[in-house]
């Protein structure tokens, strides 16, 4: 891995204690802290098969369940699986802070050797760190076989542009990379044209079209929600650290028809149910679950008319992911009418306002940012002054990382911090003994006197 791979032997972050129960389940106890400080990570998960529990504030945890794998990731931090065969008494473990920075690729993009590898090489020149590529698209095609029944009836692996997922996610991840799967979730011409009782439609009763011309799928039907999961599922089990759903909302037009009343209320409902039911699926793979939305849904006290309501999205994701490019705030933010000139002010103001009204920490916020010209306040260039100012106002704020679009996947250096060569911790996907975690100067047996907890 790059700079960051190097974290070993720094401090301890778990002692794991096995408990003999009934059956093959186990029991696993220890503390959970900080690589870098060797401070206590508080609320920090700990995944066994279909069990998570959260660390308390010292750090301690108590987990039972079945599974060859405990998982621990953290907000602000990377993630780990450790194999249960190998945990000991005394062991010690640890979780290295890390903060993506990335960049985004189409499936197109990632599959493309000379876009993929530009993109590569600008990972390694600069302080980017991860990227996002694109698993199912905007036009519900996937990128990939996925071995999902559905997805071969529909038509959704007709065209596929990565043949070697896992090996694609072996190698990002050995120089380093955290990977993000970017799912759209109810934009989906293939399902909703498939599947026309599954499409959102007109008071006519003809399946309805976005300005792109492509078909949505219900948000309320569960069939559409199982197959959006399943896709998820099988990105984690693919290899991919986190989980990203787009588009997860109903479409902003007016006068549509769907299988339940089109109420605030029963769209609220729809997306927080449908991100829960992801998020209880995904447990096994202890990855990382977040949700793109639009940049006014933090200034909008309702659902902004898609089901978006601040409050009710962060209880269900780890991350939300604000899109605050500047040219997709056509009516402005207070105090600033031409957001493009103002492009550091639109990217604080809106990630202090999630805040406020949220009152979640500035580490559960990971915005999107523009790396494209503008397109709504006279066509001017976007470049290395204007993403420069993007950066600084999310590392300002003290977001977890930020993410670069450029839909055409066309990137340069221009404006992107430099390699800074700072050790800042890893993804830790690996097993046996995962960077990130180990023992050292930490360590501390405390065998025998850790105390049971409560679940």
């Amino acid at each position: 891995m790059r700079g960051h791979k190097n974290i070993k032997n720094r401090c301890a972050s778990l002692f794991v204690v096995l408990l003999l129960v009934p059956g093959s389940a186990a029991a696993y106890s220890g503390v959970v802290v900080d690589a870098l400080t060797c401070k206590p990570i508080t609320g920090a998960f700990v995944t066994l098969g279909d069990t998570t529990v959260r660390t308390a504030q010292d750090g301690r945890f108590e987990i039972a369940g079945q599974g060859p794998l405990l998982g621990i990731r953290a907000y602000g931090y990377g993630r780990s699986d450790l194999p249960v065969g190998g945990l000991k008494t005394g062991e010690t473990l640890s979780l290295a802070p890390f903060r993506p920075r990335a960049l985004y690729l189409s499936s197109y993009g990632a599959g493309n050797m000379r876009l993929r590898e530009s993109a590569l090489d600008l990972i390694r020149k600069t302080d980017l760190n991860a990227v996002v590529i694109d698993v199912k698209s905007d036009r519900g095609m996937l990128a990939y076989q996925t071995g999902i029944p559905l997805a071969t009836a529909i038509g959704a692996e007709k065209i596929i542009t990565i043949k070697h997922i896992r090996r694609l996610m072996s190698d990002l991840h050995k120089e380093g990379i955290y990977t993000i799967a970017r799912i759209v979730v109810f934009k989906d011409n293939a399902l909703a044209l498939a599947k026309p009782d599954l499409a959102v439609r007109t008071t006519s009763g003809a399946i309805w079209r976005d300005r792109e011309d492509i078909a949505w799928t219900d948000p309320f039907a569960r069939q559409v929600w199982d197959y959006n999961i399943d896709i998820a599922v099988a990105a984690a089990r693919d290899g991919f650290d986190e989980i990203q759903f787009d588009y997860v909302r109903f479409p902003d037009a007016k006068g549509l028809v769907f299988s339940q009343p089109n109420t605030e209320q029963n769209r609220i409902a729809a997306i927080s149910e449908f991100l829960a039911a992801a998020r209880q699926r995904l447990i096994p793979y202890n990855v990382f679950l977040s949700a793109d939305i639009f940049g006014y849904v933090i200034w909008n006290r309702n659902d902004t008319g898609i089901g978006q309501r601040l409050k009710d999205l962060a209880q269900q994701v780890d991350y939300i992911s604000p899109m605050l490019y500047p040219s997709g705030f056509q009516y402005g933010i207070p105090g600033y009418r031409n957001p493009v000139r103002h492009p550091r002010q639109v990217v604080y103001l809106s990630l202090r306002k999630a805040e406020e009204r949220t009152g979640l920490p500035a580490i559960r916020f990971r915005p999107w940012l523009q790396a494209f010209r503008d397109y709504a306040f006279g066509g001017q260039s976007f470049g290395g002054e204007e993403i420069a100012a993007q950066i600084e106002a999310a590392q300002a704020f003290g977001a977890d990382g930020w993410m670069l679009w450029n839909p055409r996947n066309v990137y340069t250096a221009a404006g992107l911090p430099a390699k800074s060569g700072m050790v800042t911790g890893s993804h830790g996907r690996s097993t046996g003994n995962p960077a990130g975690m180990g023992t050292g100067t930490c360590s501390r047996n405390i065998a025998g006197d850790a105390p049971r907890l409560g679940r």
